[in-house]
């Protein structure tokens, strides 16, 4: 079976993806403890859809199901390279080295909904999707607000 090349794109995106999720992670740690457990819970409930999405767009480019799970495992490990550049980078003078870190991942979220699910959610006739979408929305920042104050007390 030939395997489609949409499939060996969404692991290099996938790499690149983890890679910098992996340096948000390490550099949210560097700044502080309550700001690296956010991020990582942040970054955790993004990705567990993000990779069953992954997986099946490798099962339709033809990946069998125990390739598609090694392929997602190989590049999960990125996010552990990230995560160790970003403190490993940090071994001298912390603000000049690190403090783009945050908002670069930062950007590259604010990028991805504002340019590729907002048009989406603007495009949605039902009104019943429309709603579920937003109160989506809305539930994931509520559990946001709700971590920062508990870690924050």
């Amino acid at each position: 079976m030939i395997l489609q090349v949409s499939g060996y794109l969404n692991l290099m995106a996938n790499f690149i993806d983890n890679f910098t999720h992996g340096m948000a992670v390490g550099g949210s740690f560097l700044f502080s403890w309550r700001v690296g457990i956010l991020t990582t819970l942040a970054i955790l409930i993004h990705e567990v859809p993000h990779e069953v999405g992954d997986f099946a767009i490798l099962l339709r480019a033809g990946f069998t199901r125990n390739e598609a799970a090694k392929a997602q495992l190989a590049t999960a490990t990125s996010s552990v390279v990230g995560a160790t550049a970003a403190v490993l980078y940090n071994t001298q003078f912390l603000e000049e080295k690190t403090s783009w870190i945050i908002p670069f991942s930062a950007g590259g979220f604010l990028h991805i909904a504002l340019v590729s699910l907002l048009p989406e959610l603007v495009q949605e006739e039902c009104p019943r999707q429309s709603a579920k979408q937003m109160g989506s929305l809305m539930f994931g920042i509520a559990i946001m607000a709700v971590l920062t104050s508990i870690l924050e007390g």
